[in-house]
């Protein structure tokens, strides 16, 4: 009967009308079983879903987890808990609603206290629920490498908004927007907290970083926190296993071995820099390190930055200047060593081919900052790690490793980046 009651409520409201429309007849019927699942299981009389269940279903953890129940279950008032108007309603305007209605459910769910005010508290309460739903059983990262992780992510948000009673500035709609454009996983996640939970929920995923078990992670500067700030430039589509290609503290600050080590086999990469001031960034390359004269590569390309501030520059479509790898060549106008965008010498982002030195301007090719403290730096520590989708790890194991045939695979690799190759036919 509760049931029943439920029903004839909610066909009565034009607004349970409205969001009805956005689904189509499967959806719904999937939808209200899921509430009649979980509504059973809330001790209401199966009207609505309690709190408890609600999050224990949904998988969100810390105030986050209660501000997104007290959104959804606000069509009803929230007395017994989601009815089944309030979820279809909240799902049809968090999910598929114009992007403005998206946005503005996704800022007052960031309002964590509800004071329709968004300050830098409420962001710290934001990200403390994503650590504790994501990385809650993350051995690898201890909690200080946590809690500086997620303070560079903070100190990339701006706060212009005057607000009454409050005496530093908030956060804006058009401020919060900036902000997710630059950390694109935290826009992922946020979107996604209705979906189901084993339905691959973007901005959930974290890469699984492979790297041998005598390395410490404390040497890394890559953790799962920044593998999930950088996966958020990918397709949400792809889950992805990092593989450690190359370490200047294990490999030698050279730029032969970073070759040799990146052409076996792994055409996109990731390349980290930390640079002497402490500075933290780096950029994505779609394409393998090849030697060319010129720019190449795709649209898929991007900068970022991790310490102190965390960040995402993807393309603008204003030129394709996207990837720079120039090896052995005698002209001035063709700098050697490896870059992102920019112009010759005057990259978005670039390493020497001594790696003792390199150079970060803005550039009009992913409206990016100098992604350094100053635009002269001077690297202290270089990491790379090659992207493959996941399996792909588990086929590369099977295959025999040290074999004849590979080693020359390899070797033509290293001549080829040095332009060589055709000489030795």
């Amino acid at each position: 009967m509760g049931n029943a009651q439920a029903s004839a409520s909610s066909t009565s409201s034009p607004r349970f009308s409205m969001a009805s429309r956005a689904f189509s007849r499967q959806e719904l019927d999937d939808l209200r079983a899921l509430f009649v699942s979980l509504a059973a299981q809330s001790q209401t009389g199966g009207r609505a879903i309690s709190r408890p269940v609600f999050l224990e279903y949904f998988g969100i953890r810390g105030a986050l987890g209660d501000r997104l129940f007290q959104l959804v279950a606000r069509e009803s008032g929230g007395g017994e808990g989601v009815t089944i108007e309030d979820l279809i309603v909240s799902k049809a305007t968090y999910e598929r609603g114009t992007r403005d209605e998206v946005d503005e459910f996704i800022y007052q769910l960031c309002d964590v206290t509800g004071d329709e005010v968004l300050e830098r508290s409420d962001l710290e309460t934001i990200l403390a629920s994503i650590r504790e739903t994501i990385f809650s059983e993350n051995k690898e990262a201890g909690e200080g490498s946590n809690k500086r992780t997620f303070e560079a992510f903070i100190n990339s948000a701006v706060f212009s908004k005057d607000a009454e009673g409050v005496a530093r500035k908030s956060m804006s709609l058009s401020d919060f927007r900036s902000w997710c454009i630059l950390i694109p996983s935290l826009r992922k996640f946020l979107g996604s907290l209705l979906m189901p939970p084993d339905s691959g929920r973007p901005g959930f995923q974290v890469p699984a970083l492979h790297y041998l078990e005598n390395i410490s992670p404390d040497l890394l500067l890559l953790n799962k926190e920044y593998a999930w700030h950088i996966g958020g430039g990918f397709s949400q589509q792809e889950v992805q296993e990092w593989r450690l290609l190359y370490h200047s503290s294990l490999h030698g600050q050279s730029f032969n071995t970073f070759l040799g080590n990146v052409t076996n086999g792994d055409a996109q990469t990731v390349i980290i820099v930390k640079d002497t001031e402490g500075f933290v960034f780096g950029g994505y390359a779609s394409h393998p390190w090849e030697r060319h004269s010129d720019f190449y590569g795709d649209m898929k390309t991007f900068l970022f930055k991790l310490y102190p501030e965390a960040s995402i520059f993807r393309p603008t479509g204003a030129n394709k200047n996207l990837q720079w790898c120039a090896v052995n060549f005698s002209s001035d106008s063709i700098p050697n060593g490896i870059g992102f965008g920019g112009q010759p010498h005057h990259f978005g982002f670039f390493l020497s081919a001594n790696f003792d030195q390199g150079h970060s301007f803005t550039c009009t090719t992913f409206t990016s900052p100098a992604l350094s403290k100053t635009n002269r730096f001077r690297p202290e520590v270089i990491e790379c790690w090659g992207i493959q989708t996941k399996g792909a790890l588990d086929e590369k194991a099977e295959l025999v490793k040290g074999t004849v045939l590979e080693r020359f695979k390899e070797d033509r690799n290293m001549l080829k980046l040095v332009g060589l190759a055709n000489a030795s036919d």
